[in-house]
């Protein structure tokens, strides 16, 4: 199959605009971008797309999420981060395969609708006896219809050893690698194209010990899989990692053997200078989670800093439970208007902060050869915006898009695969995702009652 879209204003990321340019598909793949009118394509199995008053862009990153969270939304909402988790902690401890299943169609859902083709998930909480968590969240990436980096995540350090998570929500050092090396032989798919990649994940310097840190590092790297944490995220995490450790996160983490190109950390707010110049030298990514920083008070991460010193850096919504409704489209103005409020009107343009949410986070999940651009060869994960209607006003159509309510989708491509269509979710039912999220948070609700 054939798809040619005309008359867009074409934002390939990799270098160049072009205003009524075009982008042909063939299967799978983008084979021509350009100014003026496409190619001439085959007569027959040929869908050509008028994106007059339309902006195209590579498909948008989402490089760190708990969709589990989508279930708790709206609780602890005044709370600092180790409020937020300490009362988080034990109603999610009676979540099942059910409830993941609900929360993830509707999160992935929520954010196909907001320009996202490929989406990473950090899920760290497998409370016993409650199915298969896992797999439920790569059933419903499947069903949707995104390209997905499931991370799987771990805690072996609660209360009892020094650390934030109560004793009942974490697990053993041996259960852990365990786990973590059958779901990368069962799902993990290296191949170009690939659809589904896996990660190893242990959830934060103050929820796991040395020793699966270092675990996780070995066993990722034995098996060419990409490590992610959670680092740097509240002043709260640099106290408690200087007193345990004497050092700070990225030092800790550093000494572990926990930098380098196949390592992505989220948030990194509270970065001291060292900390920047060594994440950029070892090329480890970050992602930039603006709206869940802000609404947990945690701090503004030095964004604009880190780009200047050449890491990558992507964009992430973070868990719906800490950005209620946050669209991942919206996070590219957060972080352009959260930068410039600390650091002057210069400090991060629409465009950075677009590559950012594209390419940006194709870097920070390896995935650059394939995603994140739009150019010959590369996969077609493409978002079509309309900048027509009110939009129009703006006079140049990156910043329509980027500074203001986030225009609807005229058409969202996985792989030339049709996800959205006139900024309406078509591969699951859109009333139906929605209504899967809600009954997954009624549940999750009536199984926590003990607890809450």
């Amino acid at each position: 199959m054939t798809i040619v879209i005309e008359n867009a204003h074409v934002v390939t990321v990799s270098g160049g605009e072009h205003p009524g340019g075009h982008i042909v598909i063939d299967g799978d793949r983008i084979t021509a971008v350009g100014p003026g009118p496409a190619p001439a394509a085959p007569a027959g199995g040929t869908e050509r797309i008028d994106g007059t008053g339309c902006l195209a862009t590579p498909g948008l990153v989402n490089t760190h999420h708990h969709l589990y969270q989508w279930a708790s939304q709206g609780l602890a909402v005044d709370s600092t981060l180790f409020e937020w988790l300490t009362t988080l902690y034990r109603p999610w401890s009676k979540m099942d395969a059910e409830v993941v299943a609900g929360a993830a169609s509707a999160a992935l859902g929520w954010l196909a609708k907001s320009g996202c083709t490929t989406a990473s998930d950090h899920h760290y909480l497998f409370p016993k006896g409650r199915g298969d968590l896992f797999a439920a969240e790569i059933d419903a990436a499947r069903e949707v219809g995104v390209r997905f980096h499931p991370c799987r995540g771990s805690m072996d350090r609660g209360e009892s050893q020094g650390g934030l998570p109560p004793d009942e929500v974490v697990e053993d050092l041996d259960t852990i690698l365990a786990e973590t090396e059958a779901a990368i032989d069962r799902y993990h798919d290296p191949s170009p194209g690939s659809m589904l990649r896996v990660a190893v994940a242990p959830c934060s310097p103050f929820t796991v010990t040395r020793d699966l840190l270092v675990g996780s590092a070995e066993l990722a790297r034995a098996k060419g899989v990409r490590l992610h944490t959670h680092l740097a995220e509240t002043l709260d995490e640099e106290e408690h990692t200087a007193e345990q450790f004497g050092m700070t996160p990225t030092e800790y983490m550093d000494s572990l053997g926990w930098l380098g190109p196949d390592v992505w950390f989220a948030h990194c707010v509270h970065l001291h200078d060292t900390d920047i110049k060594r994440l950029a030298e070892t090329r480890t990514g970050t992602a930039h989670c603006p709206s869940s920083n802000a609404r947990l008070g945690a701090g503004i991460a030095r964004v604009s800093r880190l780009l200047e010193e050449g890491a990558a850096v992507g964009l992430g919504v973070d868990g719906s439970a800490s950005a209620e409704l946050v669209p991942l489209a919206g996070e590219i103005r957060q972080a352009i208007y959260m930068q410039r409020a600390r650091y002057g009107p210069t400090a991060l343009t629409s465009r950075q902060a677009l590559e950012m949410a594209t390419l940006g986070g194709a870097r920070c999940l390896g995935r650059e050869d394939d995603i994140g651009t739009l150019e010959p060869g590369k996969l077609a994960d493409i978002a079509l915006w309309r900048v027509d209607g009110f939009h129009a006003a703006v006079a140049d159509p990156v910043v329509a898009f980027s500074f203001g309510k986030t225009p609807p989708l005229r058409r969202l491509l996985v792989g030339g695969r049709t996800v959205v269509d006139d900024d309406t979710l078509v591969t699951v039912p859109q009333d139906e995702a929605g209504r899967r999220g809600a009954d997954a948070h009624r549940r999750l609700m009536r199984l926590a009652q003990e607890v809450l």
